[in-house]
């Protein structure tokens, strides 16, 4: 599933290549609105788990996709998010995507194995709505205005 959202005060801006890697159809509508309502210029993928992330970024040239960011849920089915960031970054052709891990999890231990395996960022996604909102916007702002991503 693909979107692209532009903001019409920003046309010489071109969208960032957003890849979301997330199960849970509340997070991928607040996610899109989230950039939406920051006016962050996008096209963003959804991925469902680890295994419909490996089929879209490895399928070949034909596709010749390659997302400037991934944000990616850890509790998935299939195949978790850890898992999947530990084959992203062991892939040569993948491994320079920055990955923002974005989940409910607050655990330490997967803080750690995040940052161990090479997450960019690790951010934990609050309950309450407008927090969840302010989050995704401030994340956004801070990936495509602050950081120097790839390419």
């Amino acid at each position: 599933m693909t979107a692209q959202i532009s903001p019409s005060d920003a046309p010489s801006c071109p969208p960032i290549n957003i890849l979301l890697v997330e199960d849970s159809e509340a997070d991928i509508e607040l996610t899109r609105e989230a950039f939406q309502a920051a006016q962050i210029a996008n096209v963003m993928h959804v991925a469902r788990d680890g295994v419909e992330a490996l089929e879209l970024l490895q399928s070949g040239p034909e596709l010749d996709y390659r997302p400037d960011l991934i944000l990616l849920d850890i509790n998935m089915p299939r195949m978790n998010g850890l898992e999947l960031l530990n084959v992203l970054k062991t892939d040569p052709a993948l491994r320079t995507i920055p990955v923002v891990v974005l989940t409910t999890s607050s655990a330490e231990e997967d803080i750690l194995r995040s940052y161990q395996s090479h997450a960019a960022s690790y951010v934990v996604k609050p309950i309450d709505f407008e927090q969840f909102f302010s989050a995704i916007q401030a994340l956004g702002r801070y990936m495509l205005t602050i950081v120097r991503l790839p390419g």
